[in-house]
């Protein structure tokens, strides 16, 4: 099997899993991955990837982010941090590059991050996203995201008060649920969260964080519904629909 070859075919079962239809199993495509790295590390499956995707949440009413799911639909609720959004790559465990929103490379600053770990147990690629912010400014969220936006344009700044918290594996496989069991595991922070098992309780978590009853440990500026199935997700992220997204913020 030669190099492109083998590039070409992860490729195309890449595609085939995100719109739906998977032709191998998650074992089996993670050690096409590792050959491949093995071979080519340089290959562009590999360095393509290091734009990772790094995109705002939507912002509509949560009603039409809704609309078409059943009723029983298993959603998540997580705080929505008031920080700086983060990327981060690994390639066999070795952390090797950290991106911000506007593509401004953090690796090395981000290395500084206590809870960010350098290597984590994990062949082939992994990417995570997280949010880098500071923990003590519960109540004040905007000076939160200040204090992450200085840390990222300063030439030499101090990262002890700076915290990072992973909530989603942007080329994961698992739900959200996993997923975030799954970060846990390797070592990072993830938030607290809830899991609603009707769609009805969006609401009711809303008004919970509205009155600072709900994730007030963080500094936040609104709560993130996020649809737990990864099926799901796809689907949504594949739709040409209306409302093609699985996750979104209210900061009302």
């Amino acid at each position: 099997m030669t190099k492109n070859y083998l590039e070409e075919r992860i490729e195309w079962y890449d595609h085939n899993y995100r719109m739906g239809t998977p032709l191998i199993t998650d074992a089996q495509f993670d050690q096409l991955e590792a050959n491949l790295y093995r071979v080519n590390p340089e290959a562009n499956y590999f360095t393509n990837k290091s734009i990772l995707p790094l995109p705002s949440l939507p912002k509509d009413r949560i009603e039409e982010f809704l609309e078409g799911l059943l009723p029983d639909s298993r959603l998540i609720i997580e705080p929505k941090i008031d920080g700086a959004a983060i990327a981060i790559q690994y390639i066999d465990g070795e952390l090797v590059k950290a991106i911000s929103r506007k593509g401004l490379d953090l690796t090395n600053k981000i290395k500084k991050i206590p809870d960010v770990p350098n290597k984590i147990k994990v062949q082939g690629l992994i990417q995570i996203r997280g949010e880098l912010f500071n923990p003590s400014e519960y109540e004040r969220p905007s000076y939160s995201q200040r204090q992450a936006a200085a840390f990222m344009r300063a030439a030499d700044s101090k990262s002890d008060h700076l915290s990072f918290c992973a909530f989603q594996i942007i080329n994961g496989r698992l739900n959200q649920h996993d997923s975030l069991q799954y970060l846990k595991k390797l070592g990072f922070t993830i938030p607290e969260y809830k899991s609603l098992n009707f769609t009805s309780q969006v609401e009711m978590y809303r008004k919970q964080w509205s009155d600072k009853k709900l994730f007030n440990n963080y500094p936040t500026d609104g709560i993130v519904v996020k649809i737990n199935s990864r099926k799901l997700q796809l689907i949504r992220e594949k739709s040409n629909e209306v409302y093609p997204y699985w996750q979104m913020a209210i900061k009302y």
